[in-house]
């Protein structure tokens, strides 16, 4: 298995260790539930070096990812990042990532750990066959990267840096020095919901900005957090998971990503037109939320039925909320079924649990 730069730290912190995209990943060090907690009430620290970088260079940037993704490029001003997809011509997501720019010739990419090859071969394909000539690179061994968490996160963060972090809004970046290292991208955007920056740096520089961020942080009860909360967190804001989700088989308006799918004029993106029919015609299914009403966890590929026991759907993630009593999921159905309040049920063991759409 890889590992990234603070893999020997997470084995030292005695972390529950498995493997994810390929790598050797903490799961939790305590348990999700405090894990959790720690995240939404003060901050806390995740590894992510596993993620995807990719650089896009040069005169027809700007176009080529205008053309390979549903979002509205031109409207990023630079500094900014924005969430988006790349359409897979079938209708599909071959993944979802966020963009960073820095000017109209240049931007960065942030993609799913386990889609790198995948999205790195879609990216240099579409390249090469609508002759953009721009400069790619694959620069995921170049970064590590830690995703500083929580509403304190921003408290123990600013004392490593001269960059005025309240000044750096939401969906926006800023290359700067951190911890005494140059140059760091700190970027406010994160998978939590509950705040917070993600840095990225070169791995070299990885113990000394671990050690730093810990040190600074112990004042706030900072906690390294594994993949196991990095989950429930996301879950619970309702944010999608690549794989479970979304994925090849899903568009963006049956998942509700309608709001990065921009029928504007001038964005004339792969699929555009299948996508366009599709939002005139109604989608045939919608990715909903729910809360169950009864015990019960609704797990990836339960059935989701009416009342009469009929399939309707499917779960794709679930969850009991962490120091809660609410137990949530997410699912498709047929758009029939996917009114707010509407009831439906999860079949769980043969047993018909009923949970509201919400």
């Amino acid at each position: 298995m890889k590992t990234t730069p603070f893999t020997d730290i997470h084995i030292a912190l005695g972390a529950k260790m498995h493997e994810f995209a390929g790598y050797n990943m903490p799961i939790q060090y305590s348990t999700i539930a405090a894990e959790h907690q720690c995240v939404r009430e003060g901050v806390g620290v995740f590894d992510v070096s596993h993620m995807g970088e990719f650089w896009v260079k040069g005169e027809n940037a700007e176009a080529f990812l205008q053309r390979i993704t549903t979002n509205d490029i031109r409207k990023m001003t630079a500094g900014k990042a924005q969430y988006n997809c790349f359409p897979n011509g079938h209708g599909g997501i071959v993944d979802d990532l966020i963009i960073y720019k820095y000017s109209t010739t240049k931007f960065f990419l942030v993609v799913n750990a386990a889609n790198i090859e995948k999205d790195w071969e879609w990216v240099c394909k579409q390249n090469a066959e609508g002759g953009f000539g721009c400069m790619l690179e694959n620069a995921s061994d170049r970064y590590a990267q830690l995703a500083v968490q929580g509403p304190k996160a921003i408290d123990v963060l600013q004392r490593l840096t001269d960059a005025s972090l309240k000044d750096i809004p939401y969906y926006a970046f800023r290359e700067w020095t951190f911890a005494g290292v140059q140059p760091v991208i700190i970027s406010n955007t994160g998978y939590t919901g509950a705040g917070g920056f993600e840095l990225y740096f070169a791995p070299e520089h990885g113990q000394l900005i671990w050690d730093a961020i810990f040190h600074e942080g112990k004042d706030f009860g900072i906690q390294p957090i594994g993949l196991g909360a990095r989950d429930s967190l996301r879950l619970e804001k309702w944010y999608c998971l690549y794989g479970h989700d979304i994925d090849d088989t899903t568009s963006p308006l049956e998942a509700g990503l309608g709001w990065i799918t921009k029928f504007v004029e001038g964005n004339d993106f792969i699929d555009r037109p299948f996508l366009e029919r599709q939002k005139a015609e109604g989608v045939q299914r919608k990715l909903v939320h729910f809360v169950l009403q009864e015990r019960g966890i609704a797990r990836n590929g339960y059935p989701l039925c009416d009342a009469q026991g009929e399939t309707i759907g499917q779960v794709t993630s679930g969850i009991m909320i962490p120091n809660s009593t609410d137990s949530i999921g997410m699912g498709y159905v047929q758009t029939a079924h996917s009114a707010k309040d509407n009831i439906i049920y999860v079949k769980i063991r043969e047993k018909l649990i009923p949970a509201k759409i919400c």
